[in-house]
């Protein structure tokens, strides 16, 4: 079998990887000309870090990345801790693998690598214009024809697979909300000689801030040399605008009343990329969604190698017999996936909700209930926040697709 994916993202790239491990043929087109290296920082939860355990990648994203150690929320106004939640060992010893912070581009290039590695051919610069679904082809921009037996459209947000296989429009939606990212040295931030920033910069902590329609978030990347700060508020961007820049005094009247050790990090940032958050891949209060697209591209992989195995057992079948077979796997894929994803987008409109509290009576509920809320049954004392955080965190989307796959 030969497995076309368009797009080289993590999902895209993770998808190649868990093909390859069945020995599938894999083809992988991107539209950038090279491997850009985009982003910021990025989390990778337990149930993201289980996937990169059974594709023996967590060693390598170690070493580029590091296990959090807490996650401190924290009043907006004054910078108090509300709750400082234990992850660690604590985490990695319930939910069977650690909690990570890491840098994008150091991720994706580490299963861009790992891909490359195992003979996934990737063609940059390789812009799909049609898909040709008689033949199972993607018509690049050009008139290049790559034919396969499956296509994967991991080509995110603005998906041109996704346009191609309806007779309607489905863009993205806009949540309402957009976020400034920006990634700055070490040597920045200590030479504000600022001894509340040098204290944070020696936690191994994700730090958020949560406030009025608005939140923040600070943590660690590439070993504490670098540092990663999201703000995130209402969206007052142009309809249609996916992405702008924004100017330093713009992002400091938006948290000019917010803690001081916040306002004295958000005076680093010299150059600041303005990002709309649109449609829900993910919301920025919920931090899975990228995990959520490496399950995807595993389980995936698993799927397609078990119909490549049924294929050779049966020998010879007419294609229309191929096509049933391969589309009897994507109804079980949608089946092991939907539920989930679909939680998860949920899960991160109730996270809005829950961090962007006015002032008031809920706001200081809310404070009091997480300061006796943990990540894991033995560190909440109440319970609330680790059943909710085990439903995600838990699932471990390759055995689920095993199970599926014996129960077949």
């Amino acid at each position: 079998m030969k497995i076309i994916i368009i797009g080289a993202g993590l999902g895209g790239l993770t998808c190649a990887i868990a093909c390859r491990r069945e020995n599938l043929d894999v083809v992988v087109l991107e539209r950038s000309p090279q491997l850009l290296p985009a982003g910021a920082g990025i989390q990778i939860p337990p149930n993201g870090a289980r996937v990169l355990q059974e594709l023996n990648l967590v060693h390598q994203v170690l070493e580029k990345g590091t296990v959090v150690e807490s996650m401190d929320l924290r009043r907006y106004k004054d910078g108090s801790v509300i709750t400082s939640m234990e992850c660690g060992e604590t985490v990695a010893r319930e939910y069977g693998s650690p909690w990570i912070i890491i840098h994008r581009a150091d991720y994706q290039q580490i299963l861009f690598d790992r891909a490359t590695s195992m003979g996934v051919e990737i063609r940059f610069g390789a812009n799909l214009q049609r898909i040709d679904f008689e033949a199972t082809a993607a018509i690049l921009e050009g008139g290049k024809t790559v034919a396969g037996d499956v296509i994967i459209g991991a080509d995110g947000l603005w998906s041109t697979v996704r346009e191609e296989m309806s007779t309607r429009s489905f863009p993205p939606i806009e949540t309402g909300d957009m976020a400034y990212r920006a990634v700055f040295p070490r040597s920045q931030l200590e030479a504000l000689g600022d001894p509340e920033v040098t204290r944070l910069c020696n936690k191994v902590a994700v730090t958020a801030w949560l406030g009025p329609d608005k939140h923040a978030v600070f943590y660690p990347v590439r070993g504490g040399e670098e540092f990663n700060l999201v703000l995130l508020q209402p969206d007052k961007m142009p309809a249609g605008v996916r992405t702008d820049e924004g100017d330093l005094e713009e992002v400091q009247s938006g948290f000019r009343d917010w803690d001081t050790t916040l306002q004295r990090l958000i005076t680093c940032v010299s150059s600041v990329v303005r990002w709309k958050l649109c449609h829900l891949p993910e919301l920025e209060t919920w931090t899975k969604g990228a995990a959520m697209a490496v399950q995807d591209g595993a389980v995936l992989g698993m799927l397609l190698g078990h119909v490549a195995k049924r294929l050779a057992d049966q020998g010879d079948l007419e294609i229309e017999q191929r096509k049933i077979t391969i589309c009897d796997a994507f109804g079980i894929y949608e089946d092991l996936r939907k539920a989930r994803t679909t939680a998860s987008v949920k899960g991160a409109l109730r996270n809005r909700e829950v961090f962007h509290m006015q002032d008031g009576i809920l706001q200081w509920l809310r404070d009091l209930v997480l300061g006796y809320s943990g990540m894991t049954q033995e560190t909440d004392w109440i319970g609330l926040m680790s059943k909710r955080q085990a439903q995600s965190l838990a699932s471990d989307a390759l055995a689920e697709c095993k199970r599926r796959l014996d129960e077949a």
